[in-house]
């Protein structure tokens, strides 16, 4: 299956869905995290039309985590503009789509999520509400749940690269979707 991890500078999901045999490729404005040959350093609008069978897209939640919602006010151009990003991979020409952010005006101003999951539902012991927006896709059925409660991420110290430990997928989240996505679903 050939797979489009959008907005993804880690790898993380695009190796999950390699390890278990597909084409898959991540694609952001930033350069691959791991030096991949299976990225694509560009704006993934320029990709979407490539024939993708299943996208994970994991858009920039900078203007519309609700974590970050007292800047709304003065923020609005960027905000319409980060949902319009959202519409635009929602509509893709992709038959499976799966839209990963954190809760976030998304479920306001453009639908709910279909799911929400947490890592200690996939083998982390740590709490991190992920919404996710489903087309054509299963909800994911937890892996591993483990004890703890912990959230890791929120109390992160205060660095240059803290948004990017925030924004990694952890590996058990990526292990799933390409477990329970990652075959033929039609």
């Amino acid at each position: 299956m050939d797979v489009l991890v959008a907005c993804e500078y880690s790898g993380r999901v695009r190796d999950a869905f390699r390890q278990r045999g597909h084409r898959a490729w991540s694609c952001d404005i930033l350069p691959a995290e791991d030096d991949s040959p299976f990225h694509i350093m560009d704006d993934v609008r320029n990709i979407l039309t490539w024939g993708w069978d299943l996208m994970v897209a994991h858009p920039p939640c900078t203007y519309l985590a609700v974590s970050g919602a007292r800047w709304f006010a003065e923020r609005k151009t960027q905000q319409e503009d980060a949902l319009d990003f959202v519409r635009l991979l929602m509509a893709a020409p992709v038959a499976r789509i799966a839209i990963e952010n954190p809760v976030s005006v998304i479920s306001s101003r453009i639908r709910k999520p279909d799911q929400i999951i947490q890592p200690w539902q996939f083998g982390h012991g740590e709490t991190k509400a992920t919404c996710l927006w489903l087309k054509n896709l299963p909800l994911l059925e937890p892996t591993d749940i483990v004890e703890g409660r912990k959230p890791r991420v929120h109390y992160a110290s205060p660095s240059p690269d803290r948004w990017k430990e925030r924004s990694r997928t952890l590996p058990g989240i990526a292990a799933a979707m390409a477990g329970q996505w990652g075959h033929d679903l039609r």
